[in-house]
């Protein structure tokens, strides 16, 4: 009995998977990781710490870097250092990842949800002017998300925050190498975190990075990550934390930062590329870039005009072995934050469930973009219009 030739849809599912964000390890980080081994420096000592530090501060134009052992951690020891107090609020934007919400909270503090823009997918800075305004509660910080590695609108957020004297503290988590009116993102508020997850631009194989000009907050921060121990002696200022960044992390992330422009160059062309596929298209937008913006093009993620649609296309991308995922949801419905105070214009609720990210890795080949390119080609969802 003869076989049936395998249709397309099964060649596809055969051919190597195309994953959505790996990391690009194709520098130094090999022959730095053995330094550390040979040197017996594999903890949060060693050189390799400082150098990173020294770094990504360099990269966003700051003065301080303090290296911490993830992202959320970074965000929360910046609040802290900026001198947060248990039952305060903090603005954050309903459209962003837990991590964002949950550092305020770990920090003592209460998230203050509020509407991002509909041009931007980052905090409204009508919005927060309107929060801070009333009051009522009173606010100590405002955290604007540099979504996918957009910037927010930084000069108006700014204005309005200095008027009412409340700092700001950047979540450029997926940002390093953005620019705001050619500033760096991180240099854009009072202090910066950056996120160097697996799946992030540049990778530490997870790790943070908090940065500032701020010399008081850098060495609050650090004192805290350390168990604020004071000396030598087993003597302590505050009870600290055991948030400190390892050498072995630090000497990834440094290879890393070695090659930033070469992975960000790579990472606006693939997206370049997306957006002369998808440039007519009626039910798949790429998220909208402002002039003033250079984006980091963390996570190249595209509209889909329904829930339903969104569902179809990770599922249909699924079926030729290429990963997609659905991106953030509105944290403010969500149980953990469900009473928080918030204040929404319904774009975040809109967005929701309606964002996919599809492969970029900056390690993606040319013709892997293809592969996936063919097979949005071929797909087809709900108009946009639907989504509104």
């Amino acid at each position: 009995m003869e076989k049936s030739s395998p249709s397309r849809i099964e060649v596809e599912a055969q051919q190597p998977r195309i994953g959505l964000a790996e990391p690009d390890l194709c520098g130094r980080e090999a022959e730095y990781l053995a330094r550390c081994v040979a040197d017996n420096w594999v903890s949060s000592a060693g050189h390799y710490v400082g150098e990173f530090e020294r770094r990504v501060a360099d990269a966003a134009g700051c003065t301080n870097g303090v290296a911490i052992v993830n992202g959320t951690a970074a965000l929360q020891l910046a609040l802290l250092a900026a001198g947060i107090q248990p039952g305060d609020h903090v603005v954050v934007p309903d459209y962003t990842f837990a991590a964002t919400a949950n550092s305020v909270i770990h920090a003592g503090a209460i998230p203050y949800f509020v509407d991002v823009t509909a041009d931007t997918w980052t905090l409204d800075p009508d919005l927060v002017a309107e929060v801070l305004a009333r009051k009522a509660p009173q606010i100590a910080a405002v955290i604007p998300v540099h979504t996918l590695g957009h910037p927010a609108d930084m000069d108006r957020l700014k204005a309005v925050c200095s008027a009412a004297g409340v700092p700001i503290v950047e979540d450029a988590a997926g940002a390093i190498g953005a620019a705001y009116k050619s500033r760096p993102v991180g240099s854009l508020g009072d202090a910066a975190m950056f996120s160097f997850n697996g799946n992030k631009t540049v990778t530490a194989g997870g790790g943070g990075m908090i940065v500032t000009d701020r010399s008081d907050w850098a060495q609050r921060a650090k004192a805290l990550s350390q168990q604020a121990r004071s000396g030598v002696r087993y003597r302590y200022d505050a009870a600290g934390f055991n948030y400190r960044l390892t050498n072995v992390n630090a000497a990834i992330g440094l290879a890393q930062m070695e090659r930033l422009e070469e992975m960000l160059s790579a990472k606006r062309a693939i997206a370049a590329r997306y957006d002369e596929m998808l440039a007519g298209r009626n039910d798949l937008r790429p998220m909208p870039r402002a002039s003033w913006a250079t984006s980091g093009c963390w996570l190249y993620s595209v509209l889909c005009g329904s829930r339903t649609a969104a569902d179809s296309l990770v599922a249909a991308l699924a079926a030729h072995n290429i990963e997609a995922r659905h991106f953030w949801e509105s944290l403010s419905p969500q149980g953990p934050y469900r009473d928080a105070p918030k204040l929404l214009s319904g774009v975040a609720a809109r967005l929701s469930g309606h964002v996919v990210s599809l492969p970029c890795s900056s390690s993606l080949a040319v013709a892997d973009q293809a592969r996936v390119i063919e097979a949005l080609a071929v797909w087809r969802g709900d108009a946009l219009e639907a989504a509104a």
